[in-house]
């Protein structure tokens, strides 16, 4: 490949989360749950189907939509990447998966007051969608770059996604904190006008992705997703072989479950439990935002002076506390210190995991293994979320279905500190 080709590509591909990554801090994590809040009237949320009714509050509605949406990722997951990998086409199931995410962001602009069901039903098309195309997304990775460059590429993208969400969330702070500046009538119209800006800007900066990330500036031939459900089954019976490499891999899917419920609820939290203003939720995730890649940093840093195992250990511990300390919360200025603390921990947890699991993967599995990884992840993405929603519908409460989610992270620690990280890079390297 030349080497303005590969520039083109490495670029593209690091634009493109830049560009995904609006919808994470907008839709996913800040501003949507808090309009969705103000949607639902304050009997709550009403389903009917035929005969049967029922009524739920919105922070129940939003995670059973949560986890709707990972279920029909994790469901379609193996055999969209078996398709993929007969016919060549993941930069075409990618392209489909954004205009599909893309598109459904913007139509939230139509969820006006008391279309509750519009807005629950466009974003876990939006949702499934922005998971989807992350699958193929990452699959590009290791066919643009080898070895070492395979870290460097990952990292500009990583550092690209922080910058992108966090402009785009900074943009939406200020139309909805000064709507009367921008013309809108109220902070409500301003979050629509949000939603749709928030599509365009995922559309629009995904194009290079789309038209410089081709076959023919592969550094080599991406290595084969899992061919349907028949291999994701057979290589969970070769990983069985590697016992620290299962338990870290069951360890994970525990905690890292707990940690995204946690950013997906947290702000819907802050406005039903402890009344906190959309400004105040915005601007606490702003801090978030830009807080998040200098505490990655940091993280690294103590993985490499003590290991990635006792580093991982301290972020859990720090988050199941971060569980009781929430359900405890009373005060503004409470959910600002939260927000910080998940912001010093969030991103070192997450990059210190998946180097973690890399480190302990027999040579020339990384590819199917890597595989079972990511849809193993959005299985178990399903429960935190559900479980949430569940415990806010049958108790009408947050706090309490915050809280809950300590058992994940407890449930994690217990696992990884079975883990001997040295006994499994050593099987790793003698297993070829």
């Amino acid at each position: 490949m030349k080497k303005s080709s590969r520039s083109k590509a490495w670029f593209s591909w690091c634009l493109y989360d830049w560009a995904n990554s609006a919808y994470a801090t907008v839709i996913l994590a800040a501003v949507l749950p808090v309009y969705f809040v103000s949607l639902v009237p304050a009997e709550g949320a009403r389903l009917s189907l035929f005969s049967w009714t029922h009524s739920m509050p919105a922070s129940a509605l939003w995670g059973y939509a949560v986890s709707l949406s990972m279920l029909l990722v994790a469901i379609a997951a193996p055999f969209l990447g078996a398709h993929a990998d007969r016919s060549g086409s993941r930069r075409h199931w990618l392209i489909f998966f954004c205009l599909v995410g893309s598109v459904a962001t913007a139509l939230l602009f139509f969820a006006s007051p008391g279309k509750y069901l519009l807005a629950a039903g466009l974003f876990v098309i939006a949702n499934s969608g922005f998971a989807a195309g992350n699958i193929f997304y990452n699959a590009f990775l290791p066919a643009l770059a080898e070895g070492k460059e395979v870290d460097r590429l990952s990292a500009r993208g990583f550092a690209s996604g922080y910058i992108g969400g966090g402009l785009v969330l900074l943009v939406v702070f200020l139309m909805i904190q000064f709507h009367e500046v921008f013309g809108f009538a109220d902070a409500g119209a301003a979050s629509r006008a949000g939603f749709l800006l928030t599509g365009l800007w995922w559309l629009l900066f995904s194009l290079p992705m789309f038209l410089y990330v081709r076959e023919d500036v592969f550094v080599h031939e991406p290595q084969p997703m899992l061919q349907g459900f028949r291999a994701y089954l057979k290589t969970f019976s070769e990983i069985r072989r590697y016992r620290d490499l299962l338990l870290f891999l069951v360890a994970f899917l525990f905690y890292n479950d707990g940690i995204q419920t946690i950013i997906v609820v947290s702000a819907i939290f802050g406005r039903e439990e402890l009344g906190l203003g959309q400004g105040t939720i915005l601007g606490a995730f702003l801090m978030i935002q830009f807080v998040a890649m200098p505490g990655a940093l940091l993280f690294g840093r103590m993985a490499e002076s003590f290991d990635p195992k006792k580093s991982i250990l301290v972020s859990l511990f720090l988050f199941a506390g971060v569980t009781i300390y929430a359900f405890f919360m009373t005060e503004a200025y409470e959910f600002w210190i939260l927000g910080f603390v998940v912001a010093l921990i969030l991103g070192g947890s997450q990059a210190i995991s998946r180097s973690l699991f890399a480190s302990l993967i027999p040579s020339g599995k990384s590819a199917e293994f890597f595989g079972f990884y990511a849809i193993s992840g959005k299985f178990a993405s399903i429960f935190g979320p559900m479980i949430f929603a569940l415990i806010a519908d049958l108790t009408g409460s947050t706090r309490h279905a915050i809280l809950a989610l300590i058992v994940f992270f407890v449930v994690g620690i217990v696992l990884l500190l079975r883990v001997d990280i040295d006994r499994g890079r050593l099987l790793a390297r003698g297993a070829h």
